[in-house]
């Protein structure tokens, strides 16, 4: 389990740096289909800055951002938004990920439209993966068990 720091300098840096690294792990997210990064990277960079903030301010203030419950929500919804646009070239009779396709409900050229489907794959792949990420490291480091019940036990 992990212990909650008292040091005010490292909540305070930490809390400082937080929003800085989940702005950069959506720039990473966002140009992942212009410049090296995407999807994964920007996902493992946003639960990075989840756990930081686990590490540095305890269980009960990161459940109030994020609960296991949502963290599964939200890798089941990058998983369905990733998903989602691979099926949706499906039916519109392209292949699997064909982002061209996506050109006749988006209104846009062929270029244009898989320059967004891929941004949809990415941002569906950077939930996921930050949502798992983050769950795996809770389900380590408290052992399966949730702290609240642990305290109610006592």
């Amino acid at each position: 389990m992990i212990i909650q720091s008292e040091d005010i300098i490292i909540k305070t840096i930490a809390r400082i740096l937080v929003p800085f690294i989940q702005l950069y792990a959506l720039y990473v997210i966002m140009h992942g289909h212009y410049s090296p990064g995407g999807g994964f990277q920007g996902g493992v960079i946003l639960g990075a800055s989840m756990v930081l903030l686990y590490i540095t301010h305890g269980y009960s203030e990161v459940r109030s951002v994020l609960t296991e419950n949502m963290a599964i929500l939200f890798s089941s919804i990058g998983v369905l938004i990733y998903s989602g646009v691979g099926l949706l070239c499906l039916i519109l009779l392209g292949n699997y990920l064909d982002y061209s396709k996506l050109s006749t409900i988006l209104h846009v050229d062929p270029a244009h439209a898989r320059s967004l489907g891929i941004l949809g794959v990415e941002i569906g792949v950077g939930l996921a993966v930050m949502a798992v990420m983050f769950s795996i490291f809770f389900d380590i480091s408290t052992g399966g068990e949730d702290p609240d019940e642990e305290k109610k036990k006592k």
